[in-house]
């Protein structure tokens, strides 16, 4: 039976490698939206664990593609049938009403793309730093990326760009949002963290601030892209609730001491890929 337009097919797109922690819980959680018209495409970037196999228990729709995540991105979009497209981490839960209420603000608030608010998950004290972190982000738009958008929209701005490896999420968004408002759901998603090491914290954030130059190029001009890569903007969202920020003082001061680390060595990478 054909589905109406009411019920369009949304492609939950999942990039993947290596993550046999977290993606069963990720493709369960997609397999328990109340919204039942779904279909999952999973792009596995070369796992040598048990990634793929677990992945082929939830969806036909498994390929392999890399070497980037942009890159796992386009293909999956050239495999999806719907009419809807929703990107997802391998390591991410959806709550059960997620999609019905990205569908509800494209439908009935006329957005052109919508993000979805992250809470971190996992032990540690790096990782509860991190919760804290992302509590701030909620009402942010600038610090945020729409997910859920019509293929449609995902064409007219142009995909994700092939050649950006860090900020294309941003870099969609910022296009998106040429086209149509962005507007974000009351459901979170569950960003499982595992345990957060503040050593590697540091090492990604030096590997995508040497990519961050050419999402800069192509962005140059833009708010979002001033607030983005202002240190003041970013301090400012955690100081204008001191008292959220220091309910917890040890914790304040140690989300903090991360974000100094991670904007101190995103400088330096950020240095070096221009004087390279």
């Amino acid at each position: 039976m054909k589905k109406s337009i009411k019920s369009p097919l949304v492609s939950v797109i999942i990039p993947t490698k290596n993550n046999t922690r977290t993606i069963e819980k990720c493709l369960q959680s997609i397999k328990n939206q109340t919204y039942k018209n779904i279909e999952i495409i999973v792009v596995d970037n070369h796992s040598s664990d048990g990634t793929l196999e677990i992945a082929k228990k939830f969806t036909n729709k498994v390929f392999t593609e890399g070497p980037e995540r942009n890159i796992q991105r386009r293909y999956a979009v050239n495999k999806a049938a719907g009419n809807y497209l929703f990107f997802v981490d391998s390591d991410m839960y959806l709550s059960p009403k997620v999609v019905v209420e990205c569908l509800n603000q494209v439908y009935k608030k006329h957005v052109a793309g919508v993000y979805i608010p992250e809470e971190s998950i996992g032990t540690g004290f790096w990782t509860n730093c991190k919760r804290l972190e992302r509590s701030f982000y909620i009402d942010i738009p600038w610090m945020n990326a729409a997910r859920f958008f019509s293929k449609h929209v995902y064409t007219q701005a142009g995909g994700y760009d092939k050649s950006l490896v860090s900020g294309e999420d941003w870099d969609l968004s910022q296009k998106i949002e040429k086209i149509g408002r962005v507007s974000h759901t009351s459901s979170m998603i569950l960003h499982d963290e595992g345990k957060i090491s503040l050593i590697k914290t540091i090492q990604k954030k030096l590997y995508y601030a040497k990519k961050f130059p050419a999402y800069l190029k192509q962005n140059k001009y833009t708010n979002h892209t001033a607030k983005q890569t202002s240190i003041l903007a970013r301090y400012w969202i955690f100081f204008r609730n001191p008292q959220k920020l220091f309910r917890n003082p040890v914790l304040g001061l140690g989300m903090l001491f991360m974000k100094t680390c991670e904007f101190i060595f995103g400088a330096i990478g950020f240095i070096y890929a221009n004087y390279d």
